[in-house]
């Protein structure tokens, strides 16, 4: 499955950021360390978590 990744609107230019792709699943991984892997949460927890952050 390929991924279709996009940078965080909240993250600086330095390079320190978050990038997201979504579908069923959000997967969540940090720039810097792409290799690293990415954590994969359920679509409906990341709308409850940012619906908490605002």
């Amino acid at each position: 499955m390929s991924l279709e990744w996009r940078k965080s609107s909240y993250s600086p230019n330095a390079g320190d950021c978050v990038e997201v792709a979504t579908g069923r699943d959000v997967h969540v991984r940090d720039t810097k360390d792409r290799e690293a892997g990415h954590i994969t949460v359920p679509a409906p927890a990341w709308r409850e978590l940012l619906s908490r952050l605002n």
